[in-house]
């Protein structure tokens, strides 16, 4: 397996520290509202790496952070009237719903950085007794960013003429020159009872110092990939390989470094004073599925910039349709033969081997999701052909089945998850069946139209009337 390392501008073949088991952190996202479909992007793609490592061979353990505190998230806890906590919990609640609605794996482990705080006190305190940190007149704590003789190596910084001492008060921050950044912020009356004690007086952790404390409690001094947007890159992920290298005594912190591009809308930045700024849940309330949202995040190359429009989403249905009645048609040429231990184990036929080498091929090669998209929709057209022509025997759609299986464990967009009818579709179906035999056809249609709205289509039949999901 090859990936686009950024440290080295390269492409590298993939080996991690310890034989069979990778090692990944994840920026998770700061949860101060709900996620929207440029994060996901982000996720989405970590989501595929995580997949084809597993489809590789390798146990994964991966770390995604919840930032819990920072200046978004104590001023909104501020204006909402709510503790920090309180304030925070609803969107970790929804984060978590978005991951399953877009079929992302969870990771093993979801710190979030309140709860890590003795940690990174103990990190500053690492860095001030080696020189890399120094307090200043109101408690903060800052790296003296001139001591790391490689900060910017990961950036591509050319540092000369840069000012090593100039401070940040905040997190949000946007500048041309780099300058020492906090490690710890002082208390003042903008974070209420928002802080913790610390030998250098009350104050609260800087972002940076979360993700370097949060990755080396779960992984360990130095692991193999850590992933994240492009934005980033600087300063977020320079900083976090100058504290953490900084406070170990110079091992090496990550191996391999990979970033996403950026996403946006119609061509165009996303941003809210634009109109162009869509949550996941705006998309849902818009008539689409999660299902479709995951095909266009995942159709460009993770490290090209993706343009999300609504024409997208539409052809993402048209193709998910397409897939979804070629595996259609095969089940129904297998039949039951793809649950036997016979049928169900006879290699592919070659047309559908050739497309899933081609397929392993490109995912192989730094998540080419563009070319490997286009070997599944190339299979869908052989296999078309030969069920057209009476060539594909009972046991080769079984086999081929497999083939979109072993795919699907990457994209995760092949398989429809059964659903379930609630109790209420299920009550209404009732009273649909009871309109029917009154034959008040208005209220029949009425109730049918209810149904549809839940998600549900009904098929009568001779042995009555049944719920099915309504297909992306």
């Amino acid at each position: 397996m090859k990936i686009y390392n950024t440290y080295s501008r390269r492409l590298e073949d993939f080996a991690p520290r310890e034989d069979g088991h990778v090692r990944m952190y994840t920026c998770g996202p700061t949860v101060y509202n709900y996620a929207h479909i440029g994060n996901f992007r982000a996720y989405m793609f970590e989501d595929l790496l995580r997949r084809q490592l597993k489809v590789a061979g390798y146990r994964v353990t991966q770390v995604m952070n919840l930032t819990d505190v920072d200046d978004k998230t104590i001023r909104g806890a501020r204006e909402a009237g709510v503790s920090l906590s309180d304030f925070t919990a609803t969107y970790k609640r929804s984060f978590f719903e978005d991951l399953r609605v877009l079929n992302i794996e969870p990771a093993e482990h979801y710190p979030a950085a309140t709860d890590y705080v003795p940690e990174m006190i103990v990190l500053i305190e690492k860095l001030i007794a080696a020189g890399h940190a120094y307090r200043s007149e109101d408690g903060s704590v800052y790296y003296r960013v001139k001591t790391f003789g490689d900060y910017g190596r990961l950036a591509h910084l050319d540092m000369s003429g840069l000012k090593a001492e100039a401070r940040v008060s905040q997190d949000e921050y946007e500048k041309e020159s780099i300058g020492d950044f906090a490690l710890w912020k002082g208390w003042d009356a903008a974070d209420g009872d928002v802080v913790w004690d610390s030998p250098w007086g009350r104050g609260r952790p800087g972002w940076h110092i979360e993700c370097s404390a949060m990755s080396i409690k779960h992984l360990g001094e130095s692991f193999d990939i850590h992933t994240g947007g492009v934005d980033n890159i600087f300063p977020h992920h320079e900083n976090e390989i100058a504290q953490s290298e900084g406070a170990t005594g110079c091992k090496p912190f990550v191996r391999y470094w990979m970033h996403c591009g950026y996403l946006v809308v119609d061509g165009t930045k996303m941003s809210k004073s634009l109109g162009n700024f869509y949550t996941l849940r705006d998309l849902l309330g818009r008539g689409y599925a999660g299902r479709e949202v995951r095909y266009v995040l995942m159709s460009a190359h993770y490290r090209q910039a993706l343009n999300f429009t609504f024409s997208a989403l539409d052809a993402a249905r048209v193709s998910l349709a397409r897939l979804d009645e070629f595996r259609g048609r095969l089940e129904e040429v297998a039949g039951k033969a793809k649950g036997g231990s016979g049928l169900a184990a006879l290699a592919p036929p070659g047309w559908a081997a050739s497309r899933l080498g081609e397929f392993q091929a490109a995912m192989g090669e730094d998540l080419n999701t563009p070319e490997a998209l286009a070997a599944v929709f190339e299979l869908i057209t052989d296999g078309n052909r030969a069920m057209n022509q009476g060539s594909v025997s009972a046991g080769d759609a079984a086999a081929v089945l497999g083939v979109l299986r072993e795919m699907d464990a990457v994209l995760g967009v092949v398989a429809v998850p059964e659903a379930v009818p609630d109790a209420a579709a299920l009550e209404l179906l009732e009273a649909r069946a009871k309109a029917r035999t009154t034959r008040n056809w208005a209220e029949s249609d009425r109730i049918r139209d209810a149904l549809a709205a839940m998600g549900w289509d009904v098929r009568d039949g001779a042995d009555g009337a049944k719920l099915k999901p309504r297909r992306a």
